[in-house]
């Protein structure tokens, strides 16, 4: 069942449209991610189909009667109550009814028989309501969302902004609404709280639209995968990583397409300005009214383009020796509780660590004592290497001044530098025109992300201690980063929550749990192996049989045969019904295969003009070829289970 419709969005700031054309739906059961460069508009259009904003053209509509969800980045909630009543906020009856039974259990203190009468009433009413499911289902939640049962009874107000955004995704996903709309949702979650949402997600029966920037969250969840771009929506039914690859095969043949019909249109110009005027004018005029009625095929919009050119390099440094940091004893306590104790950590030249760990473990505060910038009541050692250049990545950007411009904040690294020798380094990260004579309480999170790594680059660096460095990156500047890293011919240690930034850069792994720190040597994948890998128990002993009637011993052993003959038939009638299946999907790709070359080589052939029938063949191509590739999958998978 369809429960949201957008049919011909548009919207724009100040007379530059953002986006248009935007046409989808999304059905019960659907998953999709809604992905493009950061401002090219997706919390923009979230806000479009949660009626927060009017569209300039188009229409949203969410189905009647459909309850729907909305997770916004600005964690927008009341300070007042305590977190419990924060996460019931969905449920008004409850909300009121728990209101209600506290103010009676108060006046029930006084023992009068109307007071305690009153009472029983509103706990009769509270039950009914089912008051005490919802508090239990709520407290399962929250701890999920790492909350412990102290932190029910917190004031909202007290919690911190990470705290907040895990509040608000509770809320919203408490209710179990017929359509959630979530934008970055992963942005405060530590990696276990990530697979419990991705898994919750898998299950929830809803329709799903989601903003985020973590590949491997989008890659688990999101089998449709949505591009926004100025002229429309580019829709693929694919996870990111394959639409990835399939979205610039299209883009080539696009702008082969283009290519060709520009050739085309050269070559008939050419021939219409020689023959305009001579004995050919006819065919000249003809040609030029051909031309005039010409379905022009535009150039393919490429959204990633002009992300990706951020460029992040390091300058070249000292060689600092082999052994980097010495840690030994390392021991830290923050508000009363200890974090880690007797922690020893050897990290040689080349290395990349990364450090990972539950909310509130200890990562950061590690990462601060091996950095220099632990607490005076800290204990252990940390003895620095020779020749260290070290560089420090804050995830609360505290290394960045918002009250200064950019040019400014980069002119306090380098002094020498002039505004224009400021503005040409900035360009490199993608503050073109005035934005780097913004001042930077204006900017939005991965801008100033983006303005704190290109002060962290501005001297050589051979040491680097990163602090959640993708938190606001989109997904080209993180991909960038990565490379960055992997090349770089120095150290890093990094806290991280990015599962795809984690493997692709790590070398090693420290965890950081329940206050025990372990060193997994290897990447991230050989920590996942270690961390997930199954615990081999001993199999209990059966507990002796007591002897039993002759008949009954008979009739059980017939029916276990039964049961098991039925189970063999039925594998039988499913491995016929598979392989049945696999040699009609063969003669399905085979078929698809050879159109699909047909196609494409009359696409190589001059078209004559006839653009309009290019286009759609194009079209038909692409279809097909999607189609193949579905067979394919879809083989691969049977023929796997058969064997």
């Amino acid at each position: 069942m369809t429960v949201l419709q957008v049919a011909d969005l548009r919207f724009g700031y100040a007379g530059d449209t953002l986006f248009e054309n935007v046409t989808f739906t999304l059905a019960l059961g659907e998953r999709a991610a809604l992905v493009a460069p950061n401002g090219a508009g997706k919390s923009t259009l979230l806000r479009l189909i949660a009626k927060e904003i009017e569209p300039d053209g188009g229409m949203s509509v969410i189905k009647k009667e459909t309850t729907f969800g909305y997770y916004r980045q600005s964690h927008e909630l009341a300070a007042k109550g305590d977190v419990l009543g924060a996460f019931l906020s969905g449920f008004a009856d409850v909300v009121r009814l728990r209101e209600e039974l506290t103010l009676a259990q108060e006046n029930a203190g006084s023992g009068e028989a109307r007071a305690l009468e009153h009472l029983a009433t509103v706990t009769d009413q509270y039950h009914l309501a089912r008051g005490d499911e919802l508090e239990r289902e709520v407290a399962i939640l929250a701890h999920k969302l790492g909350f412990t049962d102290a932190d029910l009874a917190r004031p909202v107000a007290s919690l911190s902004g990470g705290e907040r955004g895990r509040l608000q995704l509770g809320v919203v996903l408490s209710q179990e609404p017929q359509l959630l709309l979530l934008d970055e949702p992963t942005n405060h979650l530590d990696l276990d709280t990530i697979g419990w949402l991705e898994s919750w997600l898998v299950r929830y029966r809803g329709a799903v639209l989601v903003v985020s920037h973590d590949r491997q969250f989008l890659d688990n969840l999101c089998p449709t995968t949505m591009e926004l771009g100025t002229r429309g929506l580019r829709v693929y039914n694919q996870k990111y990583s394959d639409y990835a690859v399939l979205r610039q095969e299209d883009l080539a043949r696009e702008r082969a397409l283009m290519e060709r019909q520009q050739s085309f249109i050269d070559k008939t110009e050419d021939f219409i300005r020689k023959n305009i005027a001579g004995q050919k004018t006819k065919q000249a005029q003809s040609r030029r009214k051909m031309l005039d009625k010409l379905d022009r095929v535009d150039k393919p919009e490429d959204v990633w383009q002009v992300a990706e050119k951020i460029r992040f390099r390091f300058a070249p440094a000292a060689r600092s020796g082999d052994i980097m940091l010495d840690c030994k004893g390392l021991h830290a306590a923050r508000g009363g509780r200890a974090l880690f104790a007797g922690v020893e950590i050897l990290v040689r030249r080349g290395e990349r660590i990364g450090v990972v760990g539950p909310n509130g473990s200890g990562k950061t505060t590690l990462l601060k004592l091996l950095a220099g910038r632990g607490l005076p009541a800290d204990e252990g050692t940390v003895k620095r290497g020779t020749n260290l250049q070290e560089g420090y990545f804050d995830q609360h950007l505290g290394e960045v001044d918002p009250t200064l411009t950019a040019v400014d904040n980069v002119r306090t690294v380098r002094g020498d530098f002039t505004v224009e020798a400021a503005r040409q380094y900035l360009a490199r990260f993608r503050f073109w025109g005035d934005d780097p004579l913004r001042v930077v309480s204006g900017f939005s999170g991965g801008e100033r992300s983006r303005l704190a790594l290109a002060k962290l680059l501005l001297e050589p660096r051979n040491l680097l201690f990163l602090d959640e460095p993708t938190n606001h990156l989109d997904i080209p500047a993180a991909e960038i980063l990565e490379e960055a890293l992997v090349g770089f011919d120095g150290t890093v240690i990094l806290v991280s929550h990015d599962r795809r930034f984690l493997e692709n850069v790590t070398t090693r792994i420290v965890s950081v749990r329940d206050g025990v720190v372990d060193i997994y040597p290897g990447g991230f994948k050989d920590y996942v192996a270690a961390h997930l890998a199954p615990v081999k128990k001993e199999e209990p002993r059966p507990a002796p049989r007591k002897k039993e009637a002759t008949s009954s011993v008979t009739r059980d052993d017939e029916r276990a045969k039964k049961q098991s003959y039925e189970a063999q038939r039925q594998a039988t009638r499913d491995r016929e019904k598979r392989k049945r299946r696999v040699e009609e999907l063969e003669g399905l790709i085979a078929a698809g295969e050879k159109q699909l070359g047909e196609l494409r080589d009359t696409l190589k052939e001059d078209p004559g003009g006839d653009w309009a029938k290019v286009a759609k063949m194009a079209a038909e191509e692409q279809a097909l070829s999607k189609r193949v590739d579905a067979m394919m999958a879809e083989w691969t998978k049977l023929s796997e289970t058969r064997g």
